[in-house]
């Protein structure tokens, strides 16, 4: 695809972003619809095609060009696409994100604003590995009446591909050009340059790829770097609830960013309870890395100082003993990634300072950080997860998909009234009403 190619897509997109934000919510239910049962349909079609990826990803791991956890993220099955067909059509069943009024304030009488949800306009994405996450993007874009580019990696170049035609195929109600696919690695500069057309980048991938998307454009990005997550084993923790917490929170599935990376536990507990955490771990094939604190009590690896800054995305963990809640937080504060952290502990009073003392998207008190995570949250499902605090954070769904503007009705009202030694004051009044246009609701 030429530069050229790539800037007529975008065009497309913005053009169809201006007649998507009118088509109603019913309209945009029935095209999701319509894309669930097209994979469903096409389900043979989209396994072969993926057959392909994975046969070219298990070469590159044979190569070691790739990891094992990449190669399990490019695989499909029918499972896993029937689980993709109910992700839509959860999507589908979620309330409508537009024309909902968030706010009315009477000015004065006869005078009243409103503030509205709409569409961001046009999405750009790019992602890795993934197939399903091209799928989830789509849906909640056009759920939330939002156009969007569609950038995948080209591990899963075929299973992207055949994905997005059997999307706008089944979407041939919903105005041309809502979805566009580019493919090149060199598009993704041109889509970076765009920033008069594409209004909220997100991309999903390694933190050194955010990274370079954050770097190279003006467009407002919403994403996050890396998935630093620590599970912190608090001295008056249910050690029997610790070890099950720390071991889905790594184990359940460790390629993805809201895995835990760093085990973090209390002097008071960590003879009782490393033994038994390392033997479970171990047993699972976890490589673990230890401090020196760590492997007096436990015959592990040791730690380096890069282990604790480093999203493995695999089955690695490292481990390190703190005398205090203070000792974790600080550690947190210093090496985390602002994604998720989770303390165990019976003392609700050190879990609210564990809690408040955190700069993270999301905390946890006794709970897995794979709770992180859109779906289950009941977001339907999640475009991202964001550790930034513009606009959206955490999971990102339909509502971090949407921005607002103000609607003003009147009656012929002019500022000069309310301006000079004569001024009529405002009301400034909050009222409950919802937005239509031409009536005012009080």
């Amino acid at each position: 695809m030429s530069n050229t190619e790539a800037t007529e897509k975008v065009h497309e997109a913005q053009s169809a972003a201006l007649e998507l934000a009118n088509v109603s919510e019913e309209q945009r239910n029935d095209a999701l619809r319509s894309i669930a049962d097209a994979i469903e349909a096409n389900s043979e079609a989209i396994l072969e095609a993926n057959e392909n990826d994975v046969r070219a990803g298990e070469e590159m791991l044979e190569a070691g060009e790739y990891t094992q956890a990449l190669v399990d993220r490019l695989k499909l099955s029918e499972s896993k696409l029937e689980s993709i067909a109910e992700m839509v059509r959860s999507v589908a069943e979620q309330e409508d994100p537009l024309g909902k009024t968030l706010s009315a304030r009477e000015l004065d009488e006869d005078l009243e604003l409103y503030r509205v949800a709409v569409p961001i306009g046009v999405i750009g994405t790019v992602f890795e590995s993934r197939p399903d996450a091209l799928v989830q993007i789509a849906a909640l874009s056009l759920k939330s009446g939002n156009a969007v580019i569609l950038k995948g990696g080209s591990e899963a170049s075929h299973s992207n591909r055949i994905l997005y035609e059997t999307i706008v195929e089944a979407t041939e109600e919903i105005p041309t050009g809502w979805a566009q696919q580019i493919e090149a690695h060199e598009e993704v500069d041109t889509m970076l340059a765009m920033d008069d057309e594409i209004d909220l980048l997100m991309p999903r991938g390694s933190s050194e790829f955010v990274s370079y998307i954050q770097d190279n454009t003006q467009i407002p990005v919403l994403g996050h770097t890396e998935g630093i997550c620590h599970v912190f084993v608090d001295s008056e923790a249910d050690l029997e609830m610790a070890e099950e917490i720390a071991f889905d929170a790594k184990v359940q599935y460790p390629a993805v960013c809201n895995a835990v990376e760093t085990l973090l536990v209390h002097e008071a507990v960590a003879a009782e309870f490393l033994p038994g955490m390392v033997a479970k771990y171990e047993n699972a094939d976890v490589e673990l890395r230890g401090d020196e604190r760590v492997r007096e009590v436990v015959d592990v690896d040791a730690t380096t100082a890069e282990d604790w800054d480093t999203e493995y995305g695999d089955l690695e963990l490292s481990i390190k003993v703190v005398d205090s809640l203070a000792d974790a937080i600080e550690h947190i504060t210093a090496h985390g990634s602002k994604h998720t952290e989770s303390i165990v502990t019976e003392d609700a009073d050190r879990a609210g300072r564990f809690m408040r003392s955190l700069d993270a998207a999301s905390v946890f008190h006794n709970a897995s950080t794979r709770f992180a995570d859109g779906f289950r949250y009941g977001l339907g499902a999640e475009v991202g997860i964001s550790t930034g605090k513009i606009h959206a954070r955490g999971p990102v769904g339909l509502e971090g998909l949407t921005t607002y503007k103000y609607h003003l009705e009147g009656d012929g009202h002019l500022v000069a009234t309310y301006a000079g030694e004569d001024a009529v004051p405002f009301t400034h009044e909050e009222f409950d009403g919802e937005w239509s246009p031409g009536r005012r609701s009080r």
